[in-house]
Order: structure tokens, then sequence, then C-alpha cells
């Protein structure tokens, strides 16, 4: 006990007052075997029990009161809650948010109406497109946000990027969600990870679908340049677009995107992009809530390996500066993912492998 060697009579240090109240709290929930205050930190040693994953979670709640945040670690064989002060969170300024969303709209109508030159009403193509990428993107970013909200994570409103148009760009580089708190647990950290792509990808297959049934069919007598596209919409085209014989001559068989469709294609390589294992990523959090730390630092290797192959250099490179960062884990990291977790991992590699640009799009 650290505050034996103290004389009954005299008052309390206010550290050892606080200590001795924050070790009732913990005792309310785990069995203590030790406890002492480390580098200024209120240290205990716990023992775990079958209910161990919902005690801690009622213990973060409790100490949320006094501003305090509980950290449970394994170290040397042994299970360690510390208690720290919980960090000052700035508030965030939502005015920001509005402005990049508002210029997200104008530059994906910009490239929507880009990309629908060729067709009778150019305004309305850029319209559907807007709509179609932007509707994937809130998409995604709820997913999160909704995740962030079921377990008490604290995070700001989606901050959408804006970019160049078409066809320097897309007219955005997405969008992304702040955490301002760290996950109670793994459970809560890979939810938090898997949310958006799943979500963020059966927009983009609703509008691969929606586009592929009012894109055009094109033939020509020479091979002309294509997108590589997933297998989800290699498949969807197949099953979609009605492809009649070529003219005489005409030995190739393109489908032109409708706007929408290609926003379907790009909601795709943005899910490949963000299951990716590295840092602060969806795949990342996924990752690290399932297999840990070593895991996803090897994973992380395999990634940019994966893009380099892609040809996604830009994000090849920022995947390596955010693999320099250790990813800070849930505040319980010694919990375990539950078992429909773990079985939705099968999911997520199928969403993966679905989203993968693959083929290329020639008949």
């Amino acid at each position: 006990m650290c505050n034996e060697s103290l004389n009954d009579s005299s008052p309390e240090p206010s550290s050892t007052v606080e200590f001795e109240q924050l070790r009732g709290i913990v005792e309310s929930e785990f069995a203590v075997e030790e406890g002492l205050i480390e580098y200024e930190v209120s240290t205990f040693y716990v023992k775990l029990g079958p209910d161990s994953k919902n005690a801690f979670l009622r213990l973060v709640k409790r100490l949320d009161t006094l501003d305090f945040v509980p950290v449970l670690r394994d170290r040397e064989g042994k299970t360690v809650l510390q208690v720290v002060r919980k960090p000052l969170v700035k508030s965030s300024r939502k005015i920001i948010n509005w402005v990049l969303f508002l210029a997200t709209i104008g530059t994906t109508l910009v490239t929507g109406y880009v990309l629908s030159l060729d067709l009778p009403n150019p305004l309305e193509g850029a319209v559907m497109f807007a709509t179609a990428l932007l509707a994937i993107l809130v998409s995604h970013e709820m997913g999160h946000k909704l995740a962030a909200k079921r377990h008490g994570i604290e995070s700001t409103p989606p901050y959408f990027i804006p970019g160049p148009p078409w066809p320097l760009g897309i007219g955005t580089f997405g969008a992304v969600i702040q955490q301002k708190s760290l996950a109670p647990n793994r459970d809560a950290l890979f939810d938090l990870g898997t949310s958006g792509p799943i979500i963020g990808f059966i927009f983009s297959a609703v509008a691969a679908a929606i586009g592929l049934h009012i894109s055009s069919v094109r033939y020509s007598a020479e091979i002309l340049p294509s997108l590589p596209v997933p297998i989800l919409f290699d498949f969807l085209a197949g099953a979609i677009v009605h492809l009649p014989p070529p003219p005489s001559g005409e030995l190739y068989t393109y489908i032109v995107l409708h706007p929408v469709a290609f926003a379907g294609w790009v909601g795709m390589l943005v899910t490949t992009l963000n299951l990716m294992p590295i840092g602060m990523f969806d795949g990342g959090h996924a990752v690290r809530g399932l297999l840990g730390q070593k895991a996803r630092s090897a994973l992380t290797f395999i990634s940019i390996l994966i893009l380099l192959i892609l040809g996604q250099f830009i994000m090849a490179i920022l995947a390596f500066m955010l693999s320099m960062h250790k990813h800070p884990g849930p505040l319980d990291d010694v919990s375990k993912l539950t078992v429909g977790r773990k079985l939705a991992t099968v999911i997520l590699v199928l969403i993966f492998v679905l989203s993968v640009t693959s083929f290329w799009f020639l008949y």
C-alpha cells in the first residue's frame, strides 16, 4: 500500500486521497492484488473474472464522471489497470465541416459535368454523379459516426476533403472523422473500423448497378483504353448490361460508364483502400482489434506492397508514413474480440476481394 508509511494523525496528501478513492472504485469491479502510484499514475494489478469486459465498461462510465480514464494492459504476464486523467478535448468548429462539405459538393459537380459532356443533359449528369458519390462517402462516414456513438467514443463530424475536378481528380479526396477518445475495448475498435466500409460498399454496389443500367454500349475495331474494374463491378456489368452482337468489322465491345456507374466504381476503390490494415485506416482499426499490434505491423508491410502493385503510389507513400506511428489501441486491450465479430472478418475479406480492381473493362 502506498499510504502505509503515513502517520494517521497527519493530513493525507491529496494524491493519496485521490488514489484511495480510485482504488475503491476499481475494487468495486475488479479483484485488486496490488495498488501503487507509479510515475504519478494510480496503478492496480488486477485479476480478471468471467465478466471482466463488462466490468471494465462500467468502470469507464464511473470514472468518466470524475474526469478519469482506465487503461487495461498485459504486462509481463500480469494484468495492469492504470487510471489516468481524461485529456482535455477541444470542441469542434462545425462551420469548418460545412464549408468543406459545400466545397466538395462544388468540386464533385464540376467533375460530374465534365464526365457528362457526351450526355444529352450534362447538368443532370453532374447532379447525378455528385449525389451518388456523396451518398457513398456520407454513408461510409455515418457508419463510423454511429459506431462511435454506440460505444461512447467521442468524435468529430465528418470532414469532407474537396479535390481537383476531372481530369486531374474526381473532385474529392474522401472524408475523415477524427477520434477524440479511444475505443473502450477491441469490440468497439473493430466496429469502428468495419462499419464504414461495409455500409459504403453497399451504397457503392447500388450506385454501380443503377449506373450500369443507364450506361451505353460502344463498339470499336481496335482496343481502346479502359478502366480496371472490381470483381463485383465486372459481375454486375455482365448481369445488367445488354450487349448485342457487334456490327461487322467491329470486334470489341465497351460499356461507356454513366457518371453514376463511375461513382460506384470510385466507391469500391475507396472501400479497397480503406480496408488496408494500415495506421488509422479502417482496416488498421479492424486488424488491431482482431489480431493485435504485431500482426497489424506485418500486414501493413504487405498492404504497402499491394498498393504498389495496384499502382496506387501516392497511397503507398501515405500508408508508409502512417505506418511509422504506433496504433494506440483500445482502453481495454486485454479482453478478446467476440466470436461473432471474428466470424464477421470473413465478410470483410469478401468485400475486399470483390472491391479490388483486378479486371479490365473489356468484352
